[in-house]
């Protein structure tokens, strides 16, 4: 091969394709001998002002503003103050009308709460201990309370006022009162031990169960035909009062006063609190050998007394309690699998809890330093009101039957009626079926 031909091969090889390995077959490999450096630099900055002057061309920025106003692309008022908006419903707009017509619903207005008692009743010579229950409100609409050494009975439907009892100083005074299911039937706690039972339209002692505690009794509750007792040497005992040997269980386990009791709404659990800062559940059905109940949970998270015990109505396991004034929460229990849902804070002694009939809430009474109600909103536990008027702690609250009114003593010597619940006679609620007469025989024990 001469030398031109030889020449001539070898410039063909720049224009062959290159072998290329397996690794390469998807990799772009750039050729920087063929960009032009210098046009790209012209495009980056001579060619970018150009386009800049003609934006802000007299004309271009004309048009540019008027299309930023009107797309609201003036980036500098977004989160800025203006001036009060315009009404985005007005009223004669007929279309928003109609839907609120048709759909009254959807917009529920929101439940007046009366910040000031309804009534204010006297109540003189009210024991000042925060161990005792001395207040109840039964189903016939009578509203019982004790001061001192008598009860007396308040008709709420006459608006009358009459004694029931009043006990001798060496049996004396009061110490619980609660009323039967029936409403006509009141158990009477005393200072010596006994528990009286008394018929409230014969004004009679039907009779006396003696020999059950050893000290006064604090606490009542009834379940139908059982009349449960907690004393304030830690006992709580089951009375059948339809027989002559009443006591048929006794509940062990408290240390100290027995100070609430409260049967759930199915009969079927019961909650002790006591002094001994302890909360106490135990199943009616079960029962040992020797008439001996074991509790079936046993909460001991609370740091004080806890005489505030409410059952749940709208929810069968759930028990709320409230601590005393070192303690200070209400706590909330799933008395099934005995877990703690939740416990609030109050910043004050607990003294009593109850639920509302018709909304979930919870209203609860408090000592130091407000002597305060407070209504919660449940489970959100927000406060919705605070109702102030009593000037020392409120002891006790009672709920009317219709679910609506309640009713606080404090140690102030005064009964205030609270229409905290609703207004009575705008809440409609079921009929509840009528309970057989749970001392239809009682007239036969002597």
């Amino acid at each position: 091969m001469d030398t031109g031909m030889k020449a001539w091969c070898q410039n063909q090889e720049h224009f062959l394709p290159r072998k290329q390995s397996k690794d390469n077959l998807d990799r772009f490999i750039p050729n920087r001998s063929a960009m032009d450096f210098d046009y790209a630099h012209y495009v980056l900055t001579e060619g970018r002002r150009q386009v800049k002057d003609e934006v802000t061309s007299p004309s271009r920025k004309a048009y540019m503003e008027q299309l930023a106003e009107t797309m609201n692309l003036n980036k500098t008022r977004i989160l800025a103050f203006r001036n009060k908006p315009q009404a985005l419903l007005s009223s004669n707009n007929s279309s928003v009308s109609y839907l609120l017509h048709q759909n009254p619903r959807s917009v529920k207005p929101r439940r007046y709460i009366p910040q000031t008692c309804e009534r204010t009743l006297d109540a003189p010579d009210i024991v000042d201990d925060f161990y005792l229950n001395l207040l109840d409100w039964g189903s016939a609409n009578v509203l019982a309370i004790a001061l001192g050494h008598t009860v007396y009975l308040w008709d709420a439907s006459k608006g009358s006022t009459s004694e029931l009892v009043t006990v001798d100083e060496e049996t004396g005074p009061v110490t619980s009162i609660n009323w039967a299911q029936d409403g006509y039937n009141l158990a009477v706690g005393l200072e010596n031990s006994e528990v009286q039972l008394w018929d409230s339209k014969s004004k009679r002692k039907l009779r006396t169960f003696k020999g059950g505690h050893q000290s006064g009794v604090g606490s009542l509750a009834w379940n139908n035909h059982i009349l449960t007792t907690g004393g304030m040497d830690g006992r709580v005992i089951n009375n059948d009062v339809r027989i002559r040997s009443s006591i048929v269980a006794t509940y062990v386990g408290h240390t100290q006063d027995v100070c609430g009791l409260k049967w759930s709404g199915s009969g079927q659990q019961l909650a002790s609190g006591g002094n001994d800062n302890v909360v106490h559940v135990w199943d009616h059905s079960v029962v040992s050998s020797n008439s001996t109940r074991q509790w079936l949970h046993r909460f001991e998270e609370h740091t004080s007394a806890v005489k505030a015990l409410a059952w749940c109505p709208f929810q069968s396991s759930l028990l709320a309690t409230g601590g005393g004034v070192g303690d200070m929460s209400i706590k909330f229990w799933n008395t099934h699998t005995g877990a703690c849902l939740n416990s609030v804070g109050t910043g004050s002694q607990v003294c009593s809890l109850l639920w509302s009939q018709n909304e979930r809430e919870l209203l609860s009474s408090h000592g130091f330093t407000q002597n305060q109600l407070t209504l919660w909103k449940y489970p959100s536990m927000v406060k919705m009101a605070e109702l102030t008027g009593h000037t020392s702690r409120v002891l006790h609250m009672a709920q009317s039957p219709d679910g609506c009114t309640v009713a606080s003593a404090a140690a102030d010597e005064t009964l205030r009626l609270w229409n905290v619940f609703g207004v009575p006679g705008t809440v409609k609620k079921a009929v509840p079926k009528v309970a057989p007469e749970p001392f239809s025989n009682l007239n036969c024990i002597r």
